[in-house]
């Protein structure tokens, strides 16, 4: 009996503090993208890792991805949808690894990790939505020649960093193109 009634009082609890969050505006983060096209056709030089995790992040908000680099020129026509609501053309993607640091004997010292995309967007009949666009993201990274495997491991973890705050980025700049 008394344990039945301190499992009714923990549930209760809980309902208490859920009613509460609800009230608050408090909410679990999903993708929450809505974005006011359909589908998307990419044009770009090749596939990135960068345009990979965007095309997974469209394609999770419900959005139809075609024409991905190097895969949209093995694709057959047949295979090609024939319109697409909007065209994103990749300018730009850049990864850049350079020095800015080094001892006087000439050893390095210190790197500068960027990351740089240039976008635009255009309807297939040519109106531009969003100009020409560039995103960049920039990482320092002190460098030790006596421990290069940990800094190699760390330079991975940062350029990973950046691709996904670009992708953020990116995402805000198509979610905000205007609706239907």
């Amino acid at each position: 009996m008394v344990a039945r009634r301190a499992w009714l009082a923990a549930a209760g609890g809980v309902l208490i503090s859920a009613a509460g969050l609800g009230g608050c505006g408090f909410r679990l983060r999903g993708t929450g993208w809505r974005f006011g096209f359909r589908t998307l056709r990419v044009q770009a030089a090749a596939d990135s890792d960068v345009l990979q995790s965007l095309r997974a992040q469209l394609q999770a908000a419900g959005v139809v991805v075609t024409g991905t680099g190097v895969a949209a020129a093995t694709t057959t026509p047949a295979a090609r949808p024939l319109a697409a609501d909007v065209i994103l053309q990749v300018l730009q993607d850049q990864r850049e690894r350079v020095v800015v640091g080094t001892t006087a004997a000439g050893q390095v010292r210190e790197l500068a990790l960027r990351r740089r995309v240039r976008f635009a967007l255009r309807t297939p009949a040519g109106v531009e939505l969003i100009p020409e666009t560039e995103l960049a993201q920039e990482r320092e990274l002190s460098f030790s020649e006596t421990v290069v495997l940990g800094k190699e491991a760390e330079e991975a973890l940062l350029f990973d960093d950046m691709r996904t705050a670009i992708v953020r980025q990116w995402l805000v700049r198509l979610a905000a193109v205007p609706l239907r």
